[in-house]
Formats: C-alpha cells, structure tokens, sequence
C-alpha cells in the first residue's frame, strides 16, 4: 500500500530543487509552468519558504534559493560524520595512518571527520574542521576527480607534500550519493604512498558512500 504523503510539503520540496539547479533564479511563471500549479499555488508556496529563509527573490522578482537552505546543510555534517565513523575507524587502524573524511565547503575542502590509529609509533595530526582548497591536497583532488568525470581508478587521488612536508596522502571520492560531494582518504608521514594503501582507501570511501544512500 502506498504511504499518504503530503501534495504541499511534495510541492515545496520540487520549488527547493528546482532552483538548486539554476544559477539565475525562477520567476512564478516559470515554477507555475514546471510544477504544473496555477500562480496562485505558486505565491504561497514562495511565501512560506522565505519565511523560513529557505527562498529569497531578488529585486526582479525572480526566486532563488535562500541562505536557510545553508544552515540546514551545515546540520548534516554530524550525521555524515557518524555514519562515516566505522569505516574511517576500520580505514585508520589497518592502514596505520590517520583516516578522514572530507566535504565540500563552499569553494574548500572541510574535513568533517578525522580517526587516528591507536597503535602506531606516530602519525600525521589532522584535526576535523581542516580547510584548504579543492585543487590541493588528495582529499580534494579526489573531489575534483569525480566532478571531472575521472573514476576510471574509483577516483584514486595520491600526493606528497601539498599540504604538510613530508607527508603523503591517498583519498578517494564519494560516489552515488545525492547531493555530497566529498571524499574518504589518510595522511601519512612517507615519501610515498604504499601500493597497498590505494585500494584500501577506495574499499572505505565505497563502505562510506553505502551507507549514506
């Protein structure tokens, strides 16, 4: 038997979506016509989102997503971050090397998660809410990757030095999970990166990205 759910709560949802994907914004007409509701059903959708910061309308009049939309997104790291943790734990202590995992940030890479080894000697220290840039470090790089297009490997990205001397990393991205962009990777103290460190990074970004579907 198919669930009752509710026809408004599904149509706001659509407008939300909608002008996510746009970078110019929707006029009603624009949304009355792609959600197949008259003007009306349209204003008052409009109006209960920008009440709640979620849709804001420019001086045109056009509707664009609301800066609400943000602090609801910063509420889901926590949660990414937990269901992250097994996978990143299981990652840290096979391979020796702190484990974590990272999303987009903006125009930067935010470390959200970070699990250290518990039997090594030593080890890299990386602390969660790290930031760099996308285009430096493995983390990032893997990223980049997948927006590219570039999984012919699962995405593997490997460097050495990017972001601390001395110190290597491996990451791979996310993949087929609706709207994350991140990666899962370790930073060790070597001039390279083991051959076996690769795919086991791969196998934990995988393990991630399932459990987040």
């Amino acid at each position: 038997m198919t669930a009752e759910t509710s026809q408004t709560l599904d149509r706001g949802l659509r407008v939300l979506k909608l002008l996510a994907d746009t970078d110019h914004g929707l006029t009603v007409t624009e949304l009355s016509t792609k959600l197949g509701v008259n003007r009306t059903v349209v204003y008052r959708l409009l109006a209960t989102l920008e009440q709640h910061a979620l849709v804001r309308r420019d001086i045109g009049g056009r509707a664009r997503v609301g800066l609400g939309v943000l602090r609801l997104g910063r509420q889901v790291h926590p949660l990414v971050r937990e269901a992250a943790l097994p996978a990143l734990r299981a990652l840290a202590e096979d391979i020796g090397a702190t484990a974590h995992l990272t999303l987009v940030d903006g125009t930067e890479a935010l470390a959200v998660a970070v699990v250290e080894p518990s039997w090594t000697d030593y080890h890299v220290a990386y602390r969660a809410g790290f930031r760099h840039p996308l285009d430096r470090g493995a983390a990032g790089r893997a990223i980049l990757k997948a927006r590219q297009g570039r999984i012919e490997d699962a995405g593997l990205a490997l460097t050495h030095g990017e972001l601390e001397a001395g110190a290597s990393g491996a990451a791979a991205p996310l993949l087929g999970v609706s709207g994350i962009e991140g990666s899962v990777g370790v930073v060790m103290l070597a001039d390279t990166v083991p051959e076996r460190v690769g795919p086991r990074v791969v196998e934990a970004a995988r393990e991630v990205s399932e459990a987040l579907r």
